[in-house]
C-alpha cells in the first residue's frame, strides 16, 4: 500500500517532531533542575557540566518547542547530544543498547535533521517569515 498521501501532512507532521523532541528536552532540564518529573540520579549539587547541560537543554527545548531560532537551537542541542553521548555513555560499552545512550544518539540526530529542515508548520519563525516585508 503506497502512504504518498502521508507527504502532504510532512509540514505538519515536522512541526509535531520538533515539538515533541522539544518538550522531551526540556524535561532533561527539568530533572536537573526541579527534580521533576523525578529526582535527579546525582545526589548533591550538579557538576558545573550538567548545569550547562542543563541550561542549554532548557533553552533549546523552549526555542525548539516553540519554533524560534530552530536551526541554530537543534544544531546546538544536536551537538550538546553527540558530546553528551561520547562523555557520558560510550565510556559504558560500545553498543548503545548496552551503555544506555539510544536517547542521546535519537535526540542528536533528530535535532541534526531539524537544524537542517528547519521547524515545519506551526513556528514562530514561520510566522516572521511571512510577516517578513517583501523587499
Amino acid at each position: 500500500m503506497e502512504l504518498n498521501w502521508l507527504s502532504r501532512w510532512q509540514p505538519q507532521l515536522l512541526a509535531l517532531l520538533r515539538i515533541v523532541a522539544g518538550l522531551l528536552f526540556i524535561e532533561h532540564a527539568t530533572v536537573k533542575f526541579f527534580a521533576f518529573p523525578i529526582p535527579f540520579q546525582i545526589p548533591g549539587p550538579l557538576p558545573t557540566i550538567l548545569v550547562a547541560a542543563g541550561v542549554i537543554e532548557l533553552l533549546a527545548g523552549i526555542l525548539i518547542t516553540v519554533g524560534l531560532l530552530t536551526r541554530l537551537s537543534a544544531f546546538i542541542a544536536s551537538g550538546e547530544m553527540a558530546i553528551g553521548y561520547f562523555m557520558m555513555h560510550f565510556s559504558k560499552g560500545f553498543w548503545p543498547v548496552a551503555n544506555q545512550g539510544e536517547a542521546a544518539i535519537l535526540f542528536c540526530f533528530i535535532f541534526l535533521y531539524l537544524a537542517a529542515a528547519g521547524p515545519g508548520a506551526w513556528s514562530v519563525d514561520g510566522a516572521r517569515t511571512r510577516n517578513a516585508p517583501i523587499r
